[in-house]
């Protein structure tokens, strides 16, 4: 399956590539938050795809009375996880908390327990399909990988986590640019998951 994941910048050149049936190949739009929704929701319009996304830190909290919190057309998986053709797809948004009361932030402590509210589905993938997941969807890289040593920017150890337990094969994320170790290290091949930076998009090709 072809995917296109967008994270972070608002890339014009995409209308113009997607009017022109550059993306006529691609099945899935992924976001990997801080993206205005209205972005998301004009990608959808021209490329006629179901998008999956989780919100970032610049995002606004979910609310399904707001339907300025939530893309329309669009499906939120923080903390879902959902079967998509036959792909197994999850999704953890947010990042580490850097300021209070920040908007889809999380101690690690908090992250932890959002991720393990997401195990029982988990565990029913394993015991329907043989496998948790085969993509991971988040905002923030895990902790030590894709990072930054900004606090900001730091990873979160709950992702770690559930690339252990779930054994995805993709792990798509957003929320480092370009900063100082993230330049070179676009893509890691961690455990049996390979991790990408999808910042600002990425066309990606994947497999079971």
């Amino acid at each position: 399956m072809k995917i296109l994941a967008v994270s972070d910048e608002v890339v014009e050149r995409l209308y113009s590539l997607a009017r022109s049936d550059h993306f006529s190949s691609v099945e899935l739009l992924i976001g990997c938050g801080d993206l205005p929704y209205s972005y998301l929701e004009n990608l959808i319009t021209l490329l006629n795809i179901p998008l999956f996304y989780v919100p970032g830190n610049h995002d606004p909290n979910y609310s399904p009375q707001d339907n300025k919190s939530f893309v329309e057309g669009g499906s939120n998986l923080d903390r879902r996880v959902i079967r998509h053709k036959t792909f197994l797809i999850g999704g953890l948004g947010g990042c580490i908390q850097y300021r209070p009361n920040g908007t889809n932030q999380y101690t690690q402590t908090d992250a932890y327990l959002r991720a393990f509210s997401m195990l029982p589905a988990l565990l029913l993938n394993r015991l329907h399909y043989g496998r948790a997941l085969d993509i991971l969807i988040t905002h923030s890289p895990p902790f030590g990988i894709h990072d930054d040593d900004s606090h900001a920017h730091q990873g979160l150890k709950a992702i770690n986590w559930l690339i252990r337990v779930a054994k995805p094969r993709y792990h798509l994320h957003g929320h480092t640019h370009f900063y100082r170790r993230n330049l070179a290290d676009a893509e890691t091949l961690y455990k049996e998951t390979k991790i990408i930076n999808v910042y600002p998009y990425k066309v990606l090709d994947v497999y079971h």
